[in-house]
Formats: structure tokens, C-alpha cells, sequence
């Protein structure tokens, strides 16, 4: 963590300058953000990173969410909160999930027996691993870490949104009719906005006035879920299990803090229409959940929360304003994220995650198009990526809910031993490192995939760790990257030393830092520090003991800041007392070295050799915009 740069400041360094604040709210607001549950969370957190764009993020709810809702994070979700500076909170108060247990019918099909155990997620595929916390505490999290943004943003709460109106011309806003619900006799207030995003559940309001609809099959089956503290003689009540007994499923999750449990609980088909709310209390609940621990004991003591949802997986057909017939010809002003345009069941553990995906995928996009870096038509990325993620997701959710309920498509039972194998078959997708971009405005070819084959263009950069070589300091390369909208370019350095004239890795620096053709100098704006826009970071193949700082060329020890200060955190070397070498963990040519192009939301956009220098700044030229 950096701070000290613009000069010494006393206190907590995670609260961060403020921006310069303007006279009253403005008439027209940059970004407005409608929901505060992870999606509308997360965006607003990144938002108020950025101190010239104005947004404001409000929620119907008139308190804060204090408990229940979704509770697993995937590796993917806590290597963005890393980005955030909020992993090591969150690993420190979450419950990790090493092992998913197996539970099937005894014998005499009386009761249930373990059938297996095997390991939650593969070994390798992250640096973090599968974690259990409660929704409403991520949300705080976020809230937290806006609060001590430069904006310092902070949710509106008892703001209902009744309508809105998209704008007849480019230049006008986005006119959102809201009512606040906690002052008696307040009337209906316009907000208007360049642009909003909707990310106010599957409700939505943004999503009606969008006249998109969410589109699926409902399965006409249900479930409860319950936070239970209680009692249970059940071997692996602090282990999540997976149980089909012959009376329907379980799956038991343990929750932070080490007393509480979630109980996701089968109630059986539904006959269509059916008005199971009707008919389902948190004892009917209790009881389904006692019937199938059997032979083993279950007794509440507490419940702190409880609810039942039948099993719907849908998504919309857009996640923007701009009908297909419209493509090309508009850019989207109005956007929809996480349930609004997208539903799960909670087998599969994926929809708040992917929630987040959303708006951390366009919040980089709204701030570069804000702060006039790029054109508003990079904004057309969030769809063309998003929807069909969210619908490929829909697709393995259908097949996994129906497995966890111990049936195929066709209907056919389904043993524990099918259930755990394909377990592990999925376990890339349900960690949520499985996304893959395709090419295109964002996303460059392959052609040079070879030079880094660790690191596969179109999917998130899967970090690995390094030595510092400032102060040989222990450290994964990935935990450089801030939700801060800069791009990352890392330059892997070719065999010859860094201090050699035939060192591509010298020469590319060399380009970049000084060449009125290289992107930096390009793309970034006048008075900016170097490393405003483009982060760039150099991994040398010697060990920290064989190079000096002054050996670096000069854009990986850039002079920055008000005070003219030496970064010294820009170049790395093989972690070689740590195990493998990241050249070799990452595949990355030794010869001749790769610049692998990280976006702002952690994806791998670009690899290309250390020399394609025309090619590197073509590919930046398709969606930004040259500084003034």
C-alpha cells in the first residue's frame, strides 16, 4: 500500500484526501446508482474513487440490510475485493470452505451415510480460496470503503424509484422520478443523470422501464433457507455438505464466526400456481430440515433468519437501453446489473458473484467515458460481455440445481458419486475463474499467446507471486492492481539483463517513457503523473540480488507526485525462495520475454511481444481518446 506521495499525512491512510466538493447537489449528476445490495455496492464503491465524477446510490430500503440473503464469495470475488484493499478483512472474519462433504442413503434407505469428501476448490487456480460471509456485512464493507473515498459517497436509503424517462436527444440526461419514503408528505422529485445503472433486484423498476423482461423456465420446485444456531450431532455440521436422502436434499453451509450454519432445504415440487408462500413457516422449514438429517440429530436454538424461494433461473435479453435494431448507432445510457437482469437458484452459489462481475466490468468503462479518456461507445462492451456470461452461467445452474435435487434433465436419479464427480468437473466455474472475453473493441487476438501461456487473453490474470526488487519483499504480483480504472501493462523481461543495449525489456521502457507515439504519452493527460492512466510493471528473470535499482530504465522508477518522489514499487523479480519461479508457473517465453495488458477490471486483454510496439498502441487507439 502507497500513500505519502502529495506529502505526510497523519491518521488512517485508507482514508483517502478529499475531493473538492461542489456548491449544493448538482442539477445533473454523472452516474446515478439504483440498489444497494453487492452489485450497486461494489459500483458505487469504485465510483467514488474518482473525485470529478459526481454520483449519487440510492435504495428503497430505509435501514441497511443487517442479515440473510446470499453468503458464498468465489475466489474470482475475493480477488476483486483485493483490488479494493478489502481481502484481508474479509478473509479474517469469513469461514473458508476446504472440503464439501457427500452425503447418500444407508443401506436400507432409512437414513443417510457419507458417501465421499473431496477438496472445495483445486489447488492453484487462486491465492484465495472459497469463503462463507454474510451479504449484508460485504455491503458494509463497500460502504465503508466509499465512505473514505475522495466523494465520500454514502448510500440514500428510503429512495423509491417510480419511473424513468429515457432522454429524446444525446445531450439531454436521464430523468429519474423518485419518492422518498421516510419523510411524511414528501412529494416526487426528479434526479437527473447522464447516466444510471439499475441494480435494484429482480423487481426492478430500471428493468420495466427498459421493457425488457427477465426470460426462463420456472422448475416448480422449492427450498427454505435457514441461519441456524442450534445443536446437531451430525459429523459435518462445520463442513459444507452436500446431502440427498431419500426424502430430498440438504446442503449445509457453515457460516462465519463458528456457531452459525445455513441450511438450504428441499420442500419438494410445486404444483403451478401453487401459492407455497402461502403455506411455508419457518417450523414447516425446521421440520423438512429435521427429516432429512436423519439418523442425526437437529435442534434450533435460534434462527436468526429464514426465507423460501422457488427455484427460477432468468435472464433478459439486454443489460442496456439500446435495442438490438439500435446498436451502433447510440451509445447506452441506462444500464441493468446483477438480479434485475439476471436470476439463480442458490445451488450453485454464483448469483451475487456474478452480480458483482457486472459493475465491476462497467464501472471502469462509466469513469474512462466520464473523464473523457475513452468514447461512450466503449460503453457497448457491457453487454456484448456481460449477457452472455450471465446466460452461459443460467445454463449450468439449470443442470447443477436439478443434480443437487438428485435428478438429471430427463429426470433420472442421480447417485453421490455422480453428484461429487461432476462437483469437481465444475469447480473452475462455480470459483468463477472460468470467464473467458471474446475478442473485440477491449479484448485483442491470441496470436502471441504462446509467449505467455499462463496467461489466457480474454480471462482474469491469475497472479502469482514475486520478490520486490526494492526490498526483496514477498508479494503476489496480481495485489499491484487497485479499483483505481488504470490499465496494467506487464512487461516480462527477455533473457538479456535489463542493464544490456539488446534488452527488450530497456527498450520497450524506453519507448513507452519517452516516444510521442507510445500510448502512455498518447493517453495521458497533460500534468497527469506517468503512471496515471497506464500502470506499468517490469518482472525481471534475474534474483533481486543480481540487479540494482539504478540499473532499472527510468519509467520503472518514475519520478511522481506534487513533491517530486521516486516510486520504487514498480519492478519484481522470481520469487525463487518461494517455489516456483513465475516465468515458469505462468509459461512465459524466457528468450524473449511478453507484455501481458491487464484491464482496469482485472482481465487479460492483450499478449504481445516486448517489441510490438506499433501493434500495443493501434490496440489502445481503438478505444481511447488522445489527450489534449
Amino acid at each position: 500500500m502507497q500513500f505519502y506521495l502529495d506529502g505526510f499525512r497523519p491518521g488512517d491512510p485508507d482514508v483517502r484526501p478529499e475531493a473538492a466538493k461542489m456548491d449544493g447537489v448538482p442539477d445533473v449528476v454523472d452516474v446515478l446508482v439504483i440498489g444497494n445490495g453487492p452489485a450497486g455496492s461494489l459500483l458505487a464503491a469504485q465510483l467514488a474513487e474518482f473525485g470529478g465524477i459526481s454520483t449519487r446510490f440510492i435504495e428503497r430500503r430505509q435501514t441497511p440490510m443487517e442479515k440473510g440473503q446470499a453468503d458464498g464469495v468465489q475466489c474470482r470475488t475475493v480477488e476483486m475485493f483485493c483490488a479494493f484493499g478489502l481481502a484481508d478483512q474479509l478473509n479474517r472474519e469469513a469461514y473458508h470452505i476446504t472440503e464439501t462433504a457427500f452425503w447418500g442413503p444407508d443401506e436400507d434407505n432409512r437414513g443417510i451415510v457419507r458417501t465421499g469428501r473431496v477438496i472445495d476448490t483445486e489447488e492453484g487456480i487462486s491465492e484465495f480460496g472459497h469463503v462463507i460471509i454474510n451479504q449484508a456485512r460485504l455491503q458494509q464493507y463497500l460502504v465503508g470503503k466509499m465512505g473514505q473515498a475522495p466523494t465520500r459517497l454514502a448510500p440514500e436509503f428510503g429512495m423509491e424509484v417510480m419511473d424513468v424517462r429515457l432522454p429524446e436527444e444525446e445531450s439531454e440526461p436521464v430523468r429519474v422520478t423518485v419518492r422518498q419514503l421516510n419523510v411524511e408528505g414528501q412529494p416526487e422529485t426528479v434526479i437527473k443523470a447522464r447516466y444510471v445503472v439499475g441494480c435494484d433486484g429482480a423487481r426492478s423498476t430500471v428493468r420495466r422501464a427498459l421493457g425488457v423482461r427477465l426470460v426462463g423456465d420456472p422448475q416448480f420446485h422449492g427450498w427454505g433457507v435457514l441461519d441456524v444456531l442450534g445443536q446437531s450431532d451430525f459429523p459435518d455440521i462445520r463442513r459444507k455438505s452436500i446431502i440427498v436422502s431419500p426424502t430430498g436434499g440438504l446442503a449445509v453451509i457453515p457460516r462465519e464466526g463458528g456457531y452459525l450454519t445455513r441450511l438450504y432445504v428441499d420442500l419438494g415440487d410445486i404444483e403451478p400456481g401453487e401459492a407455497i408462500r402461502e403455506r411455508v413457516t419457518e417450523e414447516y422449514i425446521v421440520e423438512a430440515a429435521k427429516r432429512l438429517f436423519a439418523p442425526y440429530a437437529f435442534e434450533p436454538r435460534q434462527i436468526p433468519w429464514w426465507s423460501m424461494y422457488e427455484v427460477a433461473q432468468r435472464v433478459t435479453e439486454r443489460f442496456d437501453d439500446v435495442p438490438d435494431s439500435e446498436r451502433g448507432t447510440r451509445s447506452p445510457r441506462v444500464f441493468i446489473a446483477g438480479d434485475a437482469c439476471h436470476t439463480h437458484s442458490a445451488k450453485a452459489g454464483g448469483g451475487m458473484n456474478i452480480s458483482m462481475q457486472d459493475t465491476f466490468n462497467l464501472g471502469w468503462k462509466l469513469a474512462a467515458v466520464l473523464e473523457g479518456r475513452s468514447p461512450a461507445s466503449l460503453l457497448d462492451t457491457y453487454n456484448a460481455e456481460r449477457q452472455p456470461i450471465a446466460q452461459e452461467f443460467i445454463d449450468f445452474d439449470k443442470a447443477w440445481a436439478l443434480m443437487v435435487d438428485g435428478k438429471t434433465a430427463d429426470g433420472e436419479d442421480v447417485s453421490t458419486d455422480e453428484i461429487r464427480a461432476r462437483f469437481t468437473d465444475i469447480g473452475r466455474f462455480t470459483a468463477g475463474v472460468a470467464t473467458r472475453y471474446p475478442g473485440g473493441l477491449i479484448v485483442g487476438d491470441d496470436r502471441h499467446q504462446k509467449l505467455a501461456n499462463g496467461y489466457t487473453v480474454g480471462m482474469r490474470f491469475h497472479s502469482a507471486q514475486v520478490a520486490r526488487l526494492a526490498d526483496t519483499r514477498r508479494m503476489h504480483l496480481g495485489h499491484v492492481h487497485e479499483a483505481d480504472g488504470r490499465w496494467r501493462l506487464y512487461a516480462f523481461a527477455d533473457r538479456a539483463p535489463v542493464t544490456s543495449p539488446a534488452s527488450r525489456l530497456r527498450a520497450l521502457c524506453d519507448f513507452l517513457a519517452g516516444d510521442p507515439e507510445s500510448p502512455v504519452r498518447r493517453f495521458t493527460p497533460p500534468g497527469a503523473d506517468i503512471d496515471g492512466v497506464f500502470d506499468v510493471r517490469g518482472v525481471l528473470q534475474q534474483s533481486h540480488d543480481e540487479v540494482e535499482s539504478g540499473d532499472l530504465p527510468a519509467l520503472l522508477r518514475p519520478v511522481k507526485g506534487s513533491l517530486g518522489l521516486t516510486d520504487h514499487e514498480k519492478a519484481f523479480t522470481p520469487d525463487i525462495n518461494g517455489g516456483a519461479d513465475i516465468f515458469d508457473l505462468r509459461e512465459i517465453d524466457r528468450e524473449r520475454g511478453a507484455l501481458v495488458v491487464v484491464r482496469p477490471d482485472q482481465y487479460v486483454a492483450h499478449v504481445l511481444p516486448l517489441d510490438a510496439r506499433g501493434e500495443l498502441t493501434a490496440f489502445f487507439a481503438r478505444f481511447m481518446t488522445a489527450a489534449g
